[in-house]
């Protein structure tokens, strides 16, 4: 059972973002951002520009440990937006941030996705359509690297699948990697963040199962603004959006539950 998506779908999946083009950008922030970001984030950006079209910003998109590790080890970043806040106050305990800094921007969710040529009705079954004789190869993101393949794992645990699954699992070295996966055909079924598999790209061409969230540990998303940040001013102003009213109704609409929720 292979469905090739349309190569857009993988583009979209793929492609950074940056400001919108309109005006003239002097100031830079770099970002490091959780790969579930990568649709919600460059909302934010568009939006952010709007407001502040002298300020530039580039996202990095990678697993949260990844990024965490680049960052240990003193990559040009400005601020940090990790799916797991712990990754955020691990770098602030490292002296690279200020514990001051560090910030709650939302709680990310995750699902089970299947194409819509998939014949499980994964609305009757729910988690357990990962045991169909349909589903050969179900993608993850990497538990190592990644918030939300440790969050499979342990949705996985909850439903008593884990063992029962293992060799159907191939692992992505994000969770927009795992999505990939199951868009281009390698992997029948993934379990990945709400905010990838419900983009525009994803959303016509498959089904998703909302995972229950007591059926994992929260997927805290946090951030923190970096001590070695070129222009501080600039990446507050870019975390101070990411949580202020307009920053929090764009994440509810990617998918995301906003931090005051």
């Amino acid at each position: 059972m292979h469905l090739r998506l349309p190569a857009l779908l993988l583009f979209a999946l793929t492609v950074g973002c940056g400001s919108d083009g309109h005006g003239p950008a002097t100031r830079v922030v770099n970002v490091a951002a959780a790969s579930d970001l990568r649709h919600a984030l460059a909302a934010v950006i568009r939006r952010f520009h709007q407001f502040h079209p002298d300020i530039d910003v580039r996202p990095t998109f990678a697993a949260s440990g990844t990024l965490h590790a680049q960052i240990a080890n003193r990559a040009a970043f400005d601020l940090f937006l990790a799916a797991d806040i712990g990754y955020a106050e691990s770098v602030a305990d490292k002296g690279l941030a200020a514990h001051d800094d560090v910030f709650c921007y939302g709680t990310g969710r995750l699902v089970v996705w299947v194409p819509q040529a998939c014949p499980v009705d994964l609305e009757a079954a729910g988690m357990q359509a990962l045991l169909d004789p349909a589903i050969r190869r179900i993608a993850i993101a990497n538990p190592r690297h990644a918030p939300y393949g440790r969050a499979a794992e342990a949705a996985l645990e909850h439903y008593g699948l884990r063992d029962r699954v293992q060799v159907k699992l191939v692992l992505g070295e994000n969770v927009a990697e795992a999505a990939q996966f199951v868009a281009s055909g390698a992997a029948d079924a993934a379990v990945i963040a709400r905010a990838i598999a419900e983009a525009p790209a994803m959303q016509p061409h498959g089904r998703v199962w909302l995972v229950p969230a007591d059926a994992h540990p929260p997927l805290v998303h946090g951030g923190v603004v970096l001590a070695a940040a070129r222009d501080p001013a600039a990446a507050r102003l870019v975390a101070d959006f990411l949580r202020g009213p307009e920053g929090q109704a764009i994440l509810r609409d990617h998918g995301f539950e906003a931090e005051s929720d």
